[in-house]
């Protein structure tokens, strides 16, 4: 038996460092702790002070209970706390935001920092502990006002690898901003106050109005957009589930910005994400906002601690709920709820315009069969009976009012039809029968003989597929009310089936001439032959060794985002706005204005500070033949505050680079789009071009490769003796 081994036990100071990367990884994260311990403190003011980003200082002072010098030598120790005694009480649900008992020994063993604490209604002077590094330098006492302040000076000064790892001081002060701005609202009853470089950045009133500190850190123009949430599982406002209640408030659609920056969410008091909640909340919006833009939301949801666990992150960002779905569901009625009260939520309008009015007018020449088509079989499972409310003539007395489902079917139907008009007659091309009827779906059901199908392209042919067709359709035409509905519903698709594969025939392209469907050969893409859309979303391509699905959206994207960089290559295209337009702007977007000033200048935004919180946009970008919106700065500086870039990387360049991605997707072709066989072969030749086809701004793939092989395999036919 030997004793020698490489396996080592670590020294006391290497395992403080080591923990301490797990709690403090940022300024942010000893800012989050600290403030969590004034408020657990009972404080009724928190002031948060830092220099550089935090990076050079961090002081936290607050009026709470106070600590004597006994407590400040225990505070300081390793898992020490007085907010839990054992694991009972982190079982029966913990309150209080901190409980670890990790926060001040492992901010310590990697900064210089100083306590003074006081408690209250003590007779006696305060306490003074000097921690340096790990070390407990001096305990002395010291002359303080009741309450705790703690300065944190050269953070990760021992820890050079994680101090070069931090990002610019714009990053970091913008996630202290974020921090302290979730307690802010959390705590309306409390005053917190947060200051930058010596620049006072916002400070709420403490006085328990949540719409107050939304006014102090957000703005006049968001808090008067704000939108009472009140939902309680006593009063039946919601629906089964494990939330006791939701409060708070939601912006109006209106109101938004391009990142979840300013959703922030609360569990029983405490700041955290948790995809159920924000799924909730973004559901409840439904389809007033874009897929890429997010309300103002200050939510708080009240649960049984026994039902959700707060210990599941080291740094206690995210909770896990017994039932997510249940939890989804909860918040999505509340926060829908509200919406509907105020009137916001609307059908497809788009935002800020009211739906108009869906009804459908049929004309006095619809037929009976035109009914039958939209109302379809009825109790008795007849196809082609007519409606009692129907008159005899077969007129209809009345405007009628379509439910949204019809609406939608007939959309689908209209566009679809667009989508074939070229591999049709002329009278099928314009949409009329010959009941004039522009609303009629010729494939929706049988005919009563009172107008007539009116055949393809590919049905006057003389292939074999084109004498299937003309049986197909003669079918259909000859069809009575009594046939058997099955039958006719197959020879309407058949017929609808060869429309759609003889429509590539009759495609153009741009310039007018026959598109040929030949491969076409590329300098940086494969040869490809276009054989159609799948889901009006993918071009499908054949290529020599398989086949190839191209994201149209993506394509497009990638070739607006190059041509937008040679546009800003030299100077921005600009447009001088014939006179400035004021924008408010957060706490949070004021200061990254200051630090951006020049970037903005460089994507063509000349702005002029008004105030402390507004500026004047006197100069926007001209891009793709379009002048953007002067509210679009506010995205910019949104991307510039989600960036955790490594550091010196946000640079103009970078913003730009960053800006142009947004701005190529807005232009791009969207999913669900028709694209003629021309139009498809433009767009590849124009991505083609790009420096790189395969990827669009945002990574994404732009083209998806499926080799013969593959396929093959996928049908097996690679089983042994076969060729």
């Amino acid at each position: 038996m030997t004793d020698d081994t490489d396996i080592q036990q670590l020294d006391d100071d290497t395992v403080a460092r080591i923990a301490a990367g797990e709690v403090v990884e940022r300024p942010a994260s000893a800012v989050k702790e600290l403030v969590e311990n004034s408020l657990d403190a009972d404080a009724s003011r928190v002031e948060v002070d830092v220099e550089e980003g935090g990076t050079e200082l961090i002081r936290v002072a607050d009026d709470g209970d106070g600590m004597n010098d006994a407590d400040l030598r225990a505070a300081v120790r390793q898992h020490t706390t007085s907010k839990i005694a054992g694991l009972e009480d982190l079982e029966a649900g913990v309150r209080t935001l901190g409980f670890r008992g990790e926060a001040l020994h492992t901010i310590g063993s990697v900064s210089r920092m100083t306590i003074r604490s006081r408690p209250r209604d003590a007779d006696s002077a305060g306490t003074e502990l000097v921690y340096d590094g790990g070390d407990v330098v001096s305990v002395e006492p010291a002359g303080c006002p009741e309450g705790t302040v703690v300065e944190v000076e050269d953070l990760f000064y021992n820890t050079p690898a994680r101090r070069k790892f931090l990002k610019t001081t714009a990053t970091e002060f913008a996630h202290v901003n974020r921090i302290v701005t979730r307690y802010a609202l959390a705590n309306p009853d409390v005053a917190v106050s947060l200051t930058h470089d010596g620049r006072e950045v916002f400070a709420t009133t403490g006085q328990g109005d949540l719409q107050a500190s939304i006014l102090a850190v957000y703005g006049r123009e968001v808090a008067s957009s704000m939108i009472a949430v009140e939902a309680d599982a006593e009063t039946d406002d919601l629906p089964p589930g494990p939330l006791e209640s939701v409060t708070g408030l939601v912006s109006h659609p209106e109101t938004n910005r391009s990142s979840r920056e300013y959703v922030a969410t609360y569990v029983n008091g405490r700041a955290v994400t948790a995809d159920a909640i924000r799924e909730g909340i973004m559901s409840a919006y439904d389809t007033q906002l874009g897929g890429d833009r997010y309300p103002f939301v200050a939510l708080f949801l009240e649960v049984p601690g026994d039902v959700v666990d707060v210990n599941v992150h080291p740094r206690k960002r995210e909770v896990r709920f017994d039932d997510d779905d249940a939890v989804r569901r909860q918040v999505a009625a509340a926060v829908e709820s509200a919406l509907l009260e105020h009137g916001l939520l609307r059908s497809r309008a788009p935002r800020g315009r009211s739906a108009p009015a869906e009804t459908e007018v049929a004309t006095e020449r619809s037929t009976v069969a035109d009914h039958t088509r939209d109302t379809g079989p009825d109790a008795s499972g007849k196809v082609g009976e007519k409606s009692d409310d129907i008159p005899e003539d077969g007129t209809q007395a009345e405007v009628t009012e379509p439910t949204r489902t019809e609406t939608a079917d007939r959309t689908r139907d209209h566009v679809a039809e667009s989508g074939r008009s070229q591999s049709t007659s002329s009278t099928a091309a314009t949409g009329l029968g010959e009941s004039g009827d522009p609303t009629a779906d010729r494939s929706a059901g049988p005919s009563t003989g009172a107008s007539e199908p009116a055949p393809t392209q590919a049905s006057t042919g003389s292939s074999d597929g084109g004498a299937d067709r003309d049986d197909s359709t003669a079918s259909v035409s000859s069809a009575t009310p009594e046939s058997d509905a099955s039958e006719q519903t197959q020879a309407d698709g058949r017929a609808e089936a060869d429309r759609k594969f003889a429509a590539a025939t009759e495609q153009r392209t741009l310039g007018g001439e026959a598109a040929t469907g030949e491969a076409t050969t590329y300098d940086s893409l494969p040869p490809l032959r276009v054989l159609g859309q799948l889901s009006d979303t993918y071009v499908v391509c054949e290529t020599p060794d398989g086949l190839a699905l191209v994201d149209q959206h993506a394509a497009d994207e990638r070739v607006n985002y190059e041509r937008l960089q040679a546009a800003f290559a030299d100077d921005p295209p600009a447009q001088a706005l014939a006179s400035p337009v004021k924008l408010e702007l957060t706490a949070a977007e004021a200061e990254a204005f200051s630090g951006y000033r020049d970037a903005l200048a460089r994507l063509g935004f000349y702005a002029d500070r008004v105030d402390e919180r507004t500026v004047a946009v006197t100069t926007v970008p001209a891009v793709l033949e379009e002048t953007l919106a002067p509210e679009r700065l506010r995205d910019v500086l949104t991307s510039i505050l989600e960036g955790d870039r490594e550091a010196g990387a946000e640079t103009v360049d970078a913003i730009a680079d960053e800006f142009l991605g947004d701005l190529a997707c807005y232009p791009s072709i969207t999913g669900n789009t028709s694209l003629t066989e021309g139009s498809v072969v433009d767009l590849l030749e124009a991505l083609d071009d790009c420096e790189n086809p395969y990827a669009c701004p945002h990574g994404r793939p732009v083209v998806v490769q499926f080799d013969d092989d593959e396929i093959e395999a996928r049908f097996e036919r690679d089983y042994p003796g076969h060729s």
